[in-house]
């Protein structure tokens, strides 16, 4: 395979899929808004919403990742489709031009949740009108754009990591470990929600091999997980145990948490200036509701099984927090 565009590179997941590529011989060229500080990789700096960058950004790959967008709790929707929508057809039409041959959007199992709880299902339609919140809607829109532009020409599918983490991750752990040292992290409901997440490095081997199998798996979407369900409290709990930080030991109730979430993101809508609110609706119903899936047909597809158990997740995190 000649050259692997990595957009967003300087995130988590997308600096760990570069490195994998990396390590499996591939030349690999990143393309984000500030620099990764990743070596051995050629660096272009730019935003997905410039076609004249992103133009340069691909010409000569033979292959692209997307990883680049817009990602929060809350915000105006119209900035969240200017990234996530805007941005993955301007690059679809640069892959187009310059002749890629294999393209991977990388999305999210929310773009087909609707608010009920998730019980081993498979990778269901992405659904913009129905999708829970402009991160998801935007997402559902992105990846629905991205599949139709599939063709014997440009091979394209789309892989939905659910709750990537590990060390580094400045989303969930780096979120829950600053609200457990302040005494603010508490359970929505019971906490014993079922739900999936994914270790960053099976996340990564998962999307490296979705590019490899680009040619039979092309046309569809695959939800990726470590396919180890918990409650949630646990999986709260592992990340506190890891970092060093109180458990959550108190809760509320997930319909007053709805509620209120909704009433701080209308707030917090009036003030640009505040950032993220604490809760949101949509986030309220992530944290209550399951959300577990049949990994079967994945693995299948992508000939891909996580080599990285929990546990052994859980480990390395404690350890990256030891080393600092």
């Amino acid at each position: 395979m000649t050259g692997v565009l990595v957009t967003g590179a300087s995130g988590m997941l997308g600096r760990a899929v570069a490195l994998r590529l990396r390590r499996d011989g591939h030349a690999v060229r990143t393309f984000q808004r500030r620099p990764a500080g990743l070596s051995d990789t050629d660096e272009e700096l730019g935003s997905i919403t410039d076609p004249h960058a992103v133009a340069r950004a691909v010409r000569g790959c033979g292959a692209v990742v997307h990883l680049a967008a817009r990602v929060s709790i809350s915000g105006p929707e119209h900035e969240f489709r200017t990234v996530n929508v805007d941005g993955t057809r301007t690059l679809l039409d640069a892959a187009v031009t310059a002749g890629v041959r294999r393209f991977v959007m990388v999305s999210s199992p929310s773009v087909a949740h609707v608010g009920t709880s998730i019980v081993g299902a498979g990778a269901g339609p992405a659904d913009p009108a129905r999708a829970r919140g402009s991160y998801a809607r935007t997402k559902a829109a992105a990846e629905l754009a991205a599949l139709a532009a599939d063709s014997p020409d440009l091979r394209v599918l789309a892989v939905r990591p659910h709750i990537v983490w590990g060390p580094g991750d400045t989303q969930l752990v780096a979120r829950v470990v600053a609200r457990a040292r302040a005494g603010r992290l508490t359970l929505l409901g019971s906490g014993s929600a079922l739900i999936d997440t994914t270790y960053v490095d099976n996340a990564a081997d998962a999307i490296v091999a979705a590019l490899s199998a680009a040619d039979e798996a092309c046309g569809q979407a695959y939800v990726v997980t470590n396919g180890e369900p918990r409650p949630i409290r646990d999986v709260l709990a592992g990340i506190c145990a890891a970092a060093g930080v109180p458990v959550p030991t108190w809760s509320i109730p997930g319909g007053l948490a709805r509620v209120a979430g909704g009433l701080l993101e209308a707030v917090w809508s009036g003030h640009p200036g505040w950032g993220e609110p604490p809760m949101t609706r949509f986030l309220a119903e992530q944290l209550t509701t399951a959300h577990w899936f049949d990994q079967r047909r994945t693995r299948a597809a992508l000939g891909w099984e996580p080599a990285v158990t929990l546990d052994e997740g859980f480990e390395r995190l404690a350890t990256s927090y030891r080393l600092r």
